[in-house]
């Protein structure tokens, strides 16, 4: 088990009841969502942020770090993607533990926000975690191995998905598949966000759809 290395931004009251761990995209690392938290703290007072260093590192990205290897970006091979896919979630289970026991937090008191391949990861940890989360937001990215939720969801917790039109880098079809391979498993919250005019990123219109959507699940409404 590797521990992986988070910055934080502490809650604007003071006081914490509740948690949002922010999972970045391969070859960023933990300071490149830390800055959300300045505009999502404003309406989270009593939110803790937590913005966790993947656990390898990126191949060719100075301070770049990845959950696990792209084939079709570094030439890993499938067994190695998935391999690393499997060590980077323990880890990210292990920390989500972490914070909930250091903050004194129940499950139902944190949120998962995903990016990219942060987004990959917080849609594969939260189903397979024996109690729900409060919520997940996976933005821009896309549901690993759908044919195996049906079997091993232990827990189906609200999950909301943003994708940009204009997503170069994975594409926008991403999302139905998602929707409707949740849907399938027997998730009955899942909600959806198409960012017009956005390519791979977090425009304001999808930064807002997600804020309202945690303040709610949070109780911070």
């Amino acid at each position: 088990m590797r521990a992986l290395q988070s910055d934080r931004r502490e809650p604007l009251s003071g006081e914490t009841t509740s948690a949002v761990i922010f999972l970045h995209g391969y070859g960023a690392n933990g300071a490149d969502l830390l800055g959300l938290a300045d505009p999502l703290g404003e309406h989270l007072p009593d939110t803790l942020f937590l913005s966790p260093d993947a656990p390898e590192e990126c191949a060719g990205v100075p301070f770049g770090r990845q959950w696990f290897p792209i084939p079709w970006i570094d030439g890993s091979s499938e067994e190695e993607s998935r391999s690393g896919l499997m060590r980077a979630a323990d880890d990210l289970m292990a920390f989500i533990d972490g914070v909930m026991v250091d903050e004194d937090l129940l499950p139902e008191q944190v949120m998962l926000l995903g990016f990219s391949q942060g987004a990959m990861m917080a849609l594969h940890v939260a189903p397979r975690r024996d109690e729900a989360v409060a919520g997940v937001v996976a933005i821009s990215g896309r549901l690993l191995e759908p044919e195996a939720l049906i079997d091993e969801a232990v827990c189906k917790p609200p999950v909301l998905l943003i994708h940009g039109d204009q997503d170069e880098v994975v594409p926008v079809q991403s999302l139905p598949i998602a929707a409707q391979a949740l849907q399938d498993a027997g998730w009955t919250e899942v909600y959806a966000h198409i960012m017009k005019g956005s390519g791979h990123g977090i425009a304001p219109d999808g930064l807002s759809v997600a804020l309202a959507f945690m303040r709610e699940r949070l109780g911070q409404e």
